[in-house]
Parts: structure tokens; sequence; C-alpha cells
């Protein structure tokens, strides 16, 4: 078991905490974050590993809901637009610009020249911080991505948003590490069992999914961020919300990369919903679906990759088509979509659904509870709920600095000049930076005073990482690492790295004499 772990454990039963985060996806890590950065002490716990579920399955986008413009939502976007913007002045190495190629079909249900002044607008929303947006002829896209098949096009536009250079789970694991530093405790596979509001405090039973152990923890507060668990956990705690969720399964599929442009090519599908083309280091991303689910754990259909496959190659004029066995990996997750506790939601109604965030409140018990949300409204969520917690009677304090956000530049140029000498390629210390931040100081200490760290031992990952990582990032099964604390899982067929001849280092680097079992249990 990961020391770290362990140590987190035995501080959260020892010490009443200020705050008991459950549910450390994007919400609960933003939320802990938040709360430890203002000198709460914090324990953040998920009964399965941190951003493992809604969180892991997302677009890698932080955009500003373009798509809002047709049901007139004005401030939604403005509001979205605004996060996004934050994300990439505070995160400049892991949020970045991207340009979209959005390719407009002949007799599509708005005009081509209304698209475009609709693009100008949520530009203009957005506070012009993008590139702006340009008119393409059909001609233009033929230059710019010859893959796409122009012959049913009016024309098209490009714009700008942002995406996750890394994975959405490693942004995620980022709240987790900033709480972690600021001495507040983390753990995973750990599940709240019960919880009761006695005497101004919240009494909770948690299970260790990996020790197979129950431990009594005592909390001032409480925040429900369990995702689409949320409903699930109010019940547990007899809490009656004023909101509840409805699901839509999303679907991508994850194939060898389609064009080497970095645009994200954006189309509209057979059923009239968008549909993207998403780079993904030397892969392509393509979804989504987006269908009514009734309940949280779903699994991508194969008639959900076959709808995938056929708008990709319909929309594509490929010297070869896509078929299954191009399929490197799927990702399927629900979406969370937040409702009042007694509306009954149609078809027609549900798929105008927004993703926008609710907070319930009950602050007799200290409690509440995070509904919706997305990605993009991170960081707002993480500032409302600190403003709730220190207004339910939880003593806060202004720290000097942001309780997000990327180390200062000057380290960021220290840590580069450290790699230079080091004799190491900008790509690798840019990528170690944009994961790890000051922690990356600690890679290339090891690497000065072990040389033959610096070897890789599968992919891009050195010996010197993976020893950090087994150190810093709680990693308990190998999928953790493979599929959220990297991304390999999405990128290499799990066949390939089954067969790895670097797989059993990696178990024992990050397992030690655990790593037999766990390498077997993965293989299994």
């Amino acid at each position: 078991m990961s020391a770290l772990r362990t140590t987190c454990i035995e501080r959260t039963r020892n010490d009443i905490q200020d705050c008991l985060v459950v549910g450390a996806g994007i919400n609960g890590s933003a939320a802990a974050a938040a709360l430890a950065g203002k000198g709460a002490k914090i324990s953040i716990i998920d009964k399965a590993d941190f951003a493992a579920a809604t969180s892991q399955e997302s677009s890698n986008l932080a955009w500003g809901g373009i798509k809002y413009l047709e049901t007139a939502e004005f401030g939604l976007i403005g509001a979205l637009c605004k996060s996004r913007n934050k994300l990439m002045q505070a995160y400049p190495s892991q949020v970045q610009e991207i340009r979209f190629l959005t390719s407009i079909a002949k007799g599509f249900r708005q005009p081509h020249g209304l698209v475009y002044l609709g693009a100008l607008l949520y530009w203009l929303m957005g506070r012009c911080h993008t590139r702006a947006p340009r008119l393409l002829s059909r001609a233009a896209i033929q230059r710019k991505a010859p893959m796409v098949n122009t012959a049913a096009l009016a024309g098209g536009l490009e714009y700008s948003d942002a995406y996750f250079v890394d994975n959405d789970t490693r942004f995620a694991f980022g709240f987790i590490r900033q709480a972690l530093d600021r001495g507040c405790n983390a753990i995973n596979y750990m599940e709240l069992t019960a919880a009761e509001w006695q005497g101004g405090l919240w009494h909770c039973t948690l299970q260790d999914q990996v020790a197979g152990e129950s431990m009594a923890i005592k909390a001032r507060s409480l925040i429900n961020a369990a995702g689409p668990y949320a409903d699930r956990l109010n019940a547990l705690l007899g809490i009656k919300s004023r909101f509840k969720h409805i699901f839509s399964k999303g679907t991508h599929i994850i194939v060898p990369q389609i064009t080497p442009t970095r645009h994200i090519l954006t189309f509209f599908a057979s059923d009239s919903r968008p549909f993207f083309m998403i780079p993904m280091g030397d892969r392509t991303c393509i979804g989504t679906t987006d269908t009514r689910a009734d309940h949280a754990a779903v699994e991508a259909t194969s008639d959900e990759v076959d709808f995938l496959l056929a708008n990709a190659n319909a929309l594509l004029d490929l010297a070869k088509p896509l078929t299954p066995a191009d399929v490197i990996a799927t990702r399927c997750g629900v979406r969370p979509l937040v409702v009042k506790q007694d509306a009954e939601v149609g078809n027609a109604e549900w798929t105008a659904l927004s993703r926008k965030h609710e907070i319930d409140q009950h602050p007799e018990q200290k409690m509440l509870s995070i509904y919706g949300g997305k990605l993009t409204d991170c960081i707002n969520i993480g500032e409302e709920v600190a403003a709730m917690i220190k207004a339910s009677g939880i003593p806060l304090f202004p720290s000097l600095k942001p309780w997000y956000g990327e180390p200062r530049p000057h380290k960021k140029a220290q840590f580069e000049a450290a790699g230079q000498r080091l004799r190491m390629e900008a790509d690798e210390v840019s990528r170690l930076w944009r994961r790890y931040g000051t922690g990356a100081f600690r890679i290339l200490e090891k690497i000065k005073d072990e040389p033959d760290l610096a070897a890789r031992v599968i992919a891009h990952f050195s010996r010197a990482e993976l020893h950090y990582i087994a150190e810093n990032e709680m990693v308990v099964h190998l999928e953790d690492f493979l599929h959220r604390r990297s991304r390999l899982e999405l990128t290499v067929h799990r066949a390939t790295l089954r067969c790895d001849p670097g797989l059993p280092e990696v178990a024992r680097i990050l397992f030690g004499k655990q790593a037999a079992t766990e390498l077997n249990r993965y293989l299994a």
C-alpha cells in the first residue's frame, strides 16, 4: 500500500476534520483544493480511484458552450467563456487554445452566414480572449483539412476554444496534489458507508476497499461531490435535496491519427448533434453520442461504436474507411444533468439540458451537495463551495496566493534550465513541468543522483518519473497509472500494453513486493 495513502488514513482517523469531501472527481477535487488553500483541514475520499467516473470520460475540452447559442442561454455562455479564459490564464501549460474547423452541410437548419455571425457573437462574449473566427469556403476547408468530404458542404468556419493538453483525469488530479501539498488528506478506494449529524459533527463510517477495514471519523462539515452518485449518497444520509440528476450517456472512440492538422474537426452527425474529431497525441478521439441512461454505470455498445464509425466515414474522405479493428479504446460515461427534484423531463426537453451546476445547501447540518458541473467551471465551483462552507461557520482565511493555477513563470524557467543542464529534450522538459509542476524538480534530482533512472521503461515514462509517481500519486492498481495518471490505456491497444516488456518493471517500481499480485490482477 502507498505510504502516502497510509499517512492520509491515519491523519483522517486521528483528527477531527473541518470538512469531509465525498467524491474526488473534478467537482470534489476543486472543492478540496479551494478549502485547503484557505486554511481548512480537509479529507477527500472516493470509493474508487481519483476522477474514475465522469471526470475520466470527457472530450478533454474547456469550452464556453457555443452550442447554447441555439437555445439563447447567453448568461451561461458568458459565464462558461469567463471560466474558460480563467483556466487558460491560470494553467498556460495545461489548458491551451485550439482551433475548431466546423463543416456546414448544404441545407443545414441555419444559413451558413448566420452560423458565422453566431461564432462572431461567441467570440465577443468570450471577451475576444482567443483568435477571431473565420468564415471558410469549401476550397479553404479542402486546403486546411483535405481528408474532409466537402461534396455536400456549403462551407464552414474556424473558431477557437481550449483543450486539456493531457487527459482530464490528469488535470483533476492536479487539484488533489494541491490539497495534499497544503497538508490535507486524499484517500482513494475509501467509501462512505454511513454518516450521522450529531452534536455539531458528522460521525462517519468509512470502508477501506483496499485493506477491507472500516474506520470511524468526525468532520465539522460534509460535501457531497459524488457526481452521478450524488442522489444515492443523499439517500444514504437521509438528505432531501431540491435537485436530482438525470443521465446523458456519451461514448467516444479512439483511433489512429486521422490527420496531422491540430484542428478539432467539428461536424453535425446524422442525428443533428455536434460531432468531434479531437487530436490526442498521435491518435484521434471521435465522438460523442448523446443518449439517455437510467443509471451511472454504463459501457459502450457495439451499436454506438458503429454509429461513430459510420458518421466518421461519411464525413471524411479516407483512402481506407475506419472499421472496428481500428478502435484502440473507447471512452464511455454519463453526464449528470441537474434538474429540479419534482421535474418530469421528456426526451425533447432532455436533449436541450445544459451542463450548468447547482449547489444545494443544508446549513443546519453544515452539508452541501454539488449537482451537475463540468471541467470548464471547476474554479467557480471551488470558490462557491469555499464561500458556503465559510458561511456555515467553518473558519477560512484569505491566502496570499490563489488556491489554483500553475507555479510562477520564474519557477518554470528554473526548471527548464535544470533540464537543459541534464541534456534533456525540450519536449520532455515541457511534459514533466505540465504534469508535475514544481514536483518535477524531484524527478530531475533523482536523475542527477542516479543517471540510470533516466532510462525509459514504458512509452515516455522514465524510471525516475515512475518512482516519483509511486511516492506521490497514490497508485493502488496498475490501471490507476495506465488509465488515469497517464493515458496509455487510451492511446495504446490493451493487448499491446499487456505484452510490453516494460510492464513488469512498471509494476515493480509502483508496487514493490505486491508487484506480481497487481500485475496478475491487471493481466487477468
